[in-house]
């Protein structure tokens, strides 16, 4: 069987065993850690079908061996959505837009970028803990708390204005391409270029 295809249940996370002894999973509350030798290329496994890759501050700096990795993340075959966590730090911030490029654009992952493992521990518990923040009223069907938490942290976007631009737009691909009129009609002009910036300064640096 394959692992990635097998997701942990409710209040658990399965974690890739070389984590066992670090800042991410001691600082994780309420939530119950499953140690796995054989996850293949992933970090973490979340109860809602999604899987983290977590490129530290570290990786970025020693070259472009993360790159790899992440291209492997891409390709390998698993129904888990998957979530790429990225350090953006002073260390790492020069080269931070280009790997959001990277990730983003050339890959078409989901990128999170978090301070450290301490912040990024603060989001697995959010995800896994599942409040039920993130289900659509209606028929729609559950909204993915995956793509709430990315929306989130743009600046100046709470969780009310999250759930009302996913109600507007499905997917974060649709969030990303919608042009700054569309959002204003349902965050207003200021917040609105402020996603559309967030969204689009990684090409800025593009020739």
């Amino acid at each position: 069987m394959e692992l990635l295809h097998a997701a942990p249940p409710c209040g658990h996370v399965i974690a890739n065993d070389k984590w066992r002894n670090s800042p991410l999973v001691q600082s994780l509350k309420g939530v119950k850690v499953l140690f796995e030798s054989e996850l293949g290329v992933a970090d973490f496994l979340l109860p809602n079908k999604g899987s983290i890759l977590y490129v530290s501050e570290c990786d970025i700096v020693a070259g472009n061996g993360f790159k790899r990795k992440l291209v492997r993340y891409r390709n390998a075959s698993s129904s888990f959505q998957q979530l790429v966590l990225v350090e953006n730090t002073r260390l790492s911030a020069q080269n931070f837009s280009a790997v959001q490029k990277f990730v983003v654009f050339d890959l078409g992952l989901t990128l999170l970028p978090v301070a450290g493992q301490n912040e990024a521990s603060q989001l697995v518990t959010q995800m896994v803990s599942g409040e039920n923040p993130f289900r659509r009223s209606g028929s729609s069907g559950p909204m993915d708390p995956l793509v709430l938490a990315v929306v989130q942290q743009v600046p100046g976007v709470g969780r009310v204005k999250a759930l009302a631009l996913l109600q507007r737009f499905s997917s974060l691909h649709r969030l990303c391409d919608a042009a700054p009129v569309e959002l204003e009609a349902v965050v207003g002009p200021a917040a609105a270029q402020q996603i559309h910036s967030f969204f689009h300064r990684a090409t800025a640096d593009g020739p």
